[in-house]
């Protein structure tokens, strides 16, 4: 079984919490249900349209010393640390 972290809305995790609660069910087998519900309806669906992908090679111009975009929780963080920075102007 494979972890990950991502970030959810407070009030929706608060309803998946509660849902949890009401069910007697951990909180990350609510979340794999709906993930999988979501993955079944997808798959009953039409495939779209084939998409291309453009990948940039060149140097990452306005990248800020010290910043990886292979470090996603790193990446994160210094996002949100600059928006608050940014918010007091």
């Amino acid at each position: 079984m494979a972890r990950t972290t991502f970030r959810l809305d407070a009030d929706l995790l608060a309803e998946a919490k509660a849902l949890a609660a009401r069910q007697h069910r951990t909180l990350n087998s609510v979340m794999e249900d709906a993930l999988r519900r979501v993955i079944a309806e997808s798959d009953s669906e039409p495939d779209a349209q084939p998409f291309t992908l453009h990948v940039h090679s060149g140097p990452a111009h306005g990248l800020k010393p010290g910043v990886s975009i292979d470090d996603n929780v790193a990446l994160l963080d210094r996002m949100g640390a600059e928006v608050r920075v940014e918010g007091r102007r």
